[in-house]
This record gives structure tokens, C-alpha cells and sequence, in this order.
């Protein structure tokens, strides 16, 4: 059983999170400088299985698109020529930021760690990630 790996895309940096090899567990992974993503990817599937990518899919809190989702479809069909052999599934990243935050002031981390923007989109790669793994869970058609 390969890995699920999630996508945090933004303009500058993209987190990214992955399950464990039994897809139990959803964990932070890095950030990556967006213009290195496709690299890093290149280089993290030589040496790990993944099973799927999850790319979060930005929309406006009313439901609307994004400004940033013709640029995450363009990564989409980037990543899917990339890696042909490996589904692309996209699931709504809408407050996953605002979440991301509050895991953070949960969890006790300082003012300081808390400004750290690459922290917060590893953070919502994960949280993208948990509820996609959450979604199937509960489905009886489950992958």
C-alpha cells in the first residue's frame, strides 16, 4: 500500500502532508518554494510509494473559485503529466487556513512560531488530507 500525499498549492510556497504507508495517519511533511515543487515531488516518489495525490481545491468562503484555482488546475495538469500513474483527487481547502491557525494556538506554539507561513500551509496540507481520509471513511464505496 502506497502513500496518500496532499497539496497545499499557493503562489510562493505549497505544503505538503502524507499518510503513513497503511494510510492511518495523516502528518505534516515539508514546504516547498513553489517553483521546486514538481523536483521535490520527482525526488520524494523515487523514493517513496504514493498511491494518490489530494491537491486541495481553493474556493471563496460563499463557494465561489478562487483567484488561485486557474493556477492550481494548471498544476493539476502539470502533476498529472508528471506522475501519469498516480490519481489526482481535489477536495475543498476552504478554512483550512483559519483551522490551521487554531491547531496552532491549541497546541500551546508561540507568537512567533505562529507567524511562520510555511508552518501554517504544512499544516493545512494536513488538514486537507484528514478530511479527504475522513470522506472515505465514511463512505460505503471507500477506494
Amino acid at each position: 500500500m502506497g502513500r496518500i500525499l496532499s497539496i497545499d498549492y499557493g503562489v510562493r510556497r505549497t505544503g505538503l502532508a502524507v499518510t503513513d504507508p497503511l494510510q492511518i495517519i495523516a502528518n505534516g511533511l515539508t514546504t516547498v518554494n513553489t517553483p521546486q515543487l514538481l523536483a521535490f515531488l520527482q525526488d520524494y516518489l523515487s523514493r517513496e510509494s504514493v498511491e494518490r495525490f489530494v491537491v486541495g481545491l481553493p474556493k471563496q468562503t460563499n463557494g465561489r473559485d478562487s483567484d488561485n484555482l486557474p493556477r492550481v488546475k494548471a498544476f493539476v495538469k502539470k502533476l498529472g503529466q508528471a506522475f501519469p500513474t498516480v490519481p489526482i483527487d481535489m477536495w475543498d481547502e476552504r478554512y483550512t487556513s483559519v483551522m490551521a491557525h487554531q491547531v496552532m494556538l491549541d497546541s500551546g506554539i508561540g507568537k512567533k512560531a505562529r507567524q511562520n507561513k510555511a508552518l501554517v500551509d504544512e499544516i493545512s496540507a494536513c488538514i486537507i488530507l484528514q478530511g479527504w481520509m475522513e470522506s472515505r471513511q465514511r463512505s460505503p464505496f471507500s477506494l
